[in-house]
């Protein structure tokens, strides 16, 4: 049995400030163009997905390269049409890509702000089932800087959703914060607390090499379903009766929670803004990160869209 594990980033990893005047203050984009060729985790199929410089405000934009037209995808909030297994978004024509949360998470985490992601198929490449490979990718072509401001959301008062055995909150906060307290349910006992501050804490080193997770029985339903066909230890945690089956076991005791707060990065960054807010989650995933942005946008009273010209350093602390 596993026991109670709880972390804090700020507190474990080094307190050098990642925080420059080009990554808290300008829009930033890939210095090149990134390619990589992996698997689609339901269909099993190969995915290529290519990465290329976003023009200023572009944000994120899913292009799918096998469709001739109405082929452009949006990463905004309001596209997202199931969280089931993942995070899937759908255009008005009903062209759709799924499990993009991933690669989402490594630019956001990476102070990346505008990016065109082209791949040919409907999902986004699992590769190791972390954000890992995207990060070295990007951190290889390197991030260009442009001319012109971030644009932050503020968030006003606190906006929560709950379902279930989950949470979760948006809070005002003049620090960038996610906080996530995991705990399974069943045969393996873990509670597992994390915090991570997006403006101080490396993401390299602390979120991007956590994997997705999955019991085995849950993973044998869904490849009788017709799905997961591309699931393997190789791109998934998988526990079993035992334990975790995977060789070579977890890359970090907590490796759970840290995927879980790579994902709600992933899910938030979907609000087409730089967040400044507190997020913390109880048991948070896909669907209760969309929703919180839903209620967040509902309330016209909860948030302002700001430029970070107008943010004062004492309005944008660094942990």
């Amino acid at each position: 049995m596993l026991g109670t594990v709880s972390t804090t980033i700020d507190s474990a990893w080094p307190q050098a400030l990642k925080g420059t005047s080009a990554t808290k203050y300008y829009q930033q984009t890939v210095a090149k163009t990134i390619r990589c060729i992996g698997v689609g985790v339901h269909s099993g199929h190969p995915v290529s997905l290519t990465i290329k410089p976003g023009a200023i405000n572009t944000g994120y934009v899913f292009i799918r390269t096998d469709l001739k037209q109405n082929n452009r995808v949006e990463a905004l909030w309001n596209n997202v049409t199931d969280t089931s297994m993942c995070t899937k978004i759908t255009n008005s024509h009903g062209v759709s890509v799924s499990t993009i949360e991933h690669v989402i998470a490594a630019l956001a985490g990476l102070h990346i702000h505008n990016a065109v992601i082209e791949v040919n198929g409907p999902e986004v490449p699992i590769m190791d089932g972390s954000s890992a490979d995207f990060v070295t990718l990007i951190q290889a072509a390197g991030i260009k800087r442009q001319n012109a401001p971030i644009k932050v959301l503020r968030v006003l008062k606190p906006i929560q959703v709950s379902h279930g055995k989950g949470t979760a909150f948006l809070l005002p906060a003049n620090t960038r914060r996610y906080s996530m307290e995991f705990n399974f349910s069943g045969r393996i006992s873990q509670t597992s607390y994390l915090t991570y501050y997006p403006d101080s804490d490396d993401f390299a080193e602390c979120l991007a090499d956590s994997r997705t997770f999955g019991f085995f029985e849950d993973a044998q339903k869904l490849r009788a379903a017709g799905l997961a066909k591309g699931a393997s230890l190789q791109n998934t945690i998988v526990i079993g009766e035992t334990g975790v089956m995977n060789e070579g076991g977890l890359r970090h005791d907590d490796e759970f929670v840290r995927h879980k707060v790579l994902d709600a990065i992933g899910d938030l960054a979907l609000a087409g803004a730089t967040l400044l807010a507190h997020f913390d989650g109880v048991n948070s995933g896909h669907g209760l990160n969309n929703q919180l942005l839903r209620a967040l946008f509902a309330d016209p009273t909860a948030w302002q869209m700001v430029d970070m010209a107008t943010v004062s350093d004492t309005d944008w602390a660094v942990a």
